[in-house]
């Protein structure tokens, strides 16, 4: 039998594009249900999408990370596809994509986005300062997880039902994608990467990104996930700065109480001693959060090996 497939996809203000990319989706995964989920846009989004033959649904609170995190919540399938609604992924690289998931067992396939193929340059698909942005935060997650990564932004991902349904996100914005891969890297599932071509909007269609809001939110969103999921590390470094503040402010005290066997600046010393206390303080700290962290990681495993595996369909030999 073959798996369920849902299409998601999240939608603010797309009328010149949703259209498009569910026609698109319907095609390339004919038996696949296209779910657009409408995140209070003033256009005709909503009603251009079910002209076009979405199941379409509607989340009230404003933003990306609400939007997925009710998909996720409510639609019922054995594999995702999530995809932004504005017509800059490939729909014809979707059964692609959901082979490789079903075939090889895995968690999560990722579209590593690639080259333009519309009219307009490389920059105009995707802009320099957004190029640079997630090049500096796949980079950073990469080394703070253990695991190297091309593109930790991309808006087209396929999922495994066990994926979607342990997912506990919290972000609201479009620091989602940022939440959902250190979700498969701190659980340690199987995802892959593959290269899709990634293409300019279709002309008339504005970018909801903010270069420096959104990579401002994406940067808290990253140093509050090494916080939770990184605790020792996190408080490690912290209490390591602290530590190396109090030894350069209390070493020439230090020196001078060798040489005179005098104290004369109690004040220096004061801080520096609480400094190091401090330092101390946040080690043992993050030592103790790294438990609970490891226990959260372990309920969410459970949560997700609870899911039900999805079972490849038998390979057919060729005759």
């Amino acid at each position: 039998m073959p798996p369920r497939v849902a299409v998601l996809i999240p939608c603010l203000n797309e009328e010149r594009s949703i259209a498009a990319v569910v026609a698109d989706f319907r095609r390339a995964l004919p038996d696949a249900v296209v779910y657009v989920y409408d995140n209070n846009s003033t256009d005709r989004s909503a009603h251009l999408a079910a002209e076009a033959g979405a199941v379409v649904g509607t989340e009230r609170r404003q933003g990306k990370g609400f939007t997925v995190r009710r998909m996720f919540r409510d639609v019922e399938a054995d594999v995702y596809i999530l995809v932004d609604g504005d017509d800059t992924y490939d729909a014809s690289a979707a059964p692609a994509l959901l082979d490789l998931l079903v075939r090889e067992q895995l968690d999560m396939v990722l579209a590593r986005r690639v080259g333009s193929e519309r009219v307009g340059s490389e920059s105009d698909a995707w802009r320099r300062g957004h190029r640079l942005g997630n090049a500096l935060f796949t980079g950073s997650i990469s080394l703070l997880f253990g695991r190297r990564l091309g593109d930790l932004l991309s808006g087209y991902r396929v999922f495994s039902r066990r994926f979607v349904k342990s997912f506990a996100g919290i972000t609201q914005g479009f620091e989602i994608e940022t939440e959902i891969t250190v979700h498969a890297l701190t659980l340690d599932l199987a995802l892959h990467e593959v290269d899709t071509v990634y293409r300019a909007r279709p002309a008339g269609s504005e970018s909801k990104l903010n270069t420096w809001a959104d990579g401002f939110q994406i940067s808290c969103s990253i140093l509050r996930l090494v916080r939770e999921e990184r605790p020792a590390v996190f408080f490690s470094v912290i209490g390591a700065v602290l530590i190396g503040v109090a030894l350069s402010l209390g070493y020439s005290v230090l020196v001078e109480f060798h040489k005179t066997g005098l104290v004369p600046r109690f004040p220096t010393a004061i801080l520096a001693t609480g400094l190091v206390l401090s330092g101390l303080l946040s080690t043992a700290s993050g030592l103790v959060l790294d438990s609970l962290a490891r226990s959260r990681r372990e309920a969410r495993y459970l949560a997700y090996l609870a899911t039900p595996k999805l079972v490849a369909p038998p390979h057919q030999p060729h005759r």
